[in-house]
């Protein structure tokens, strides 16, 4: 919720701007500008039932004011307390309808962006923990999909709203969609999907998708370190595993790991968990001196992520004084 707020407000600030010019020539579009300037004011401070009153006479004196009815419904479904009526999220919700309808001639890239806003905040609105009706949410999250095909958002989003109704297959395709409809943005969906097979314990299909965010991104230090995590994760939790494949799982998780230090030497987190993963090998291998050796070079490995650890949090503790006087 934080989250949305912020932006809502940068993008608030924005928007005052703009209305001030708007229908200049009218004294009902000046009564208008005042009153969404007014309003603004007040939302930026958080005092929303205030702000929700000049919202109102913002589009009373200028009802086609689209954007208007963006920070009024907003306004209203910030007034909302969890157990209490939600007569003032009912009111929201008309309120984004409104606005969506009102833009949906939109021309300039501001307001596209809060129509795309007011999509986006009536389906989180009709999800879990507000009004939960999937029924309503599921056509809004078609129609913003139906606006812009290529956008891979709207299908995350309503990828989201079939998980929590346990319809995981339905959920898993809109994923994939994601994915298809714009490849250059492919990376964030198989992190997406990566998760979602990791919450239905798919491990192989998890991994799957790890792998293939790696291999668009790799040069990110940071996205092979993850599979070396999840194979240590798993060779650890999994008692079931027979030798041969928690050896195997562990031998990938050095390698993984391997590519991320060859990005980046000095990756603390990348030596602490190569170091962990050949214990691990060494408990599976069946040669005392292989053993032997992979322990030598375990130690090896932990002195020097503990040595660049310290190096780092001296660094940082110098930065901070630095910047403290």
């Amino acid at each position: 919720m934080q989250v949305r707020l912020v932006r809502a407000v940068v993008v608030v600030a924005a928007f005052g701007v703009a209305a001030a010019g708007c229908g200049k020539y009218s004294i009902s579009n000046i009564r208008s500008a005042k009153a969404f300037q007014d309003a603004n004011k007040l939302y930026q401070k958080s005092d929303f039932e205030a702000a929700a009153a000049r919202y109102e006479d913002a589009v009373k004196f200028n009802p086609d004011l689209g954007f208007a009815y963006f920070f009024l419904g907003h306004s209203y479904e910030s007034m909302y307390k969890p157990g209490r009526d939600k007569a003032t999220l009912d009111k929201a919700a008309q309120h984004y309808r409104t606005a969506i309808t009102k833009l949906a001639s939109a021309t300039s890239d501001k307001e596209k962006e809060i129509r795309q806003r007011s999509f986006e905040y009536l389906i989180a609105l009709h999800g879990p923990g507000k009004l939960d009706d999937f029924s309503r949410a599921e056509p809004v999250a078609r129609e913003l999909i139906a606006l812009d095909p290529t956008d891979p958002g709207p299908y995350r989003m309503l990828a989201k709203l079939y998980e929590d109704q346990g319809r995981m297959a339905e959920a898993e395709a809109l994923l994939l969609k994601s994915v298809e409809v714009r490849p250059s943005e492919a990376a964030a969906g198989y992190q997406l999907l990566a998760g979602f097979y990791n919450n239905q314990g798919q491990f192989d299909k998890t991994m799957d998708a790890w792998y293939k965010r790696a291999e668009l991104e790799p040069n990110n230090a940071e996205a092979w370190h993850t599979i070396g995590v999840y194979f240590q994760d798993k060779v650890f939790n999994d008692k079931t595993l027979p030798r041969a494949k928690a050896l195997e799982m562990a031998l990938k998780g050095i390698a993984a790991e391997d590519k991320a230090l060859a990005l980046n030497p000095e990756y603390f987190e990348a030596l602490t968990y190569k170091n962990i993963l050949l214990r691990h090998q060494a408990l599976y291998e069946r040669d005392p001196k292989l053993q032997k050796a992979l322990g030598e070079e375990a130690d090896r490995l932990r002195d020097r992520a503990m040595a660049i650890q310290k190096k780092q949090n001296a660094a940082a503790a110098e930065a901070a004084k630095a910047g403290g006087s």
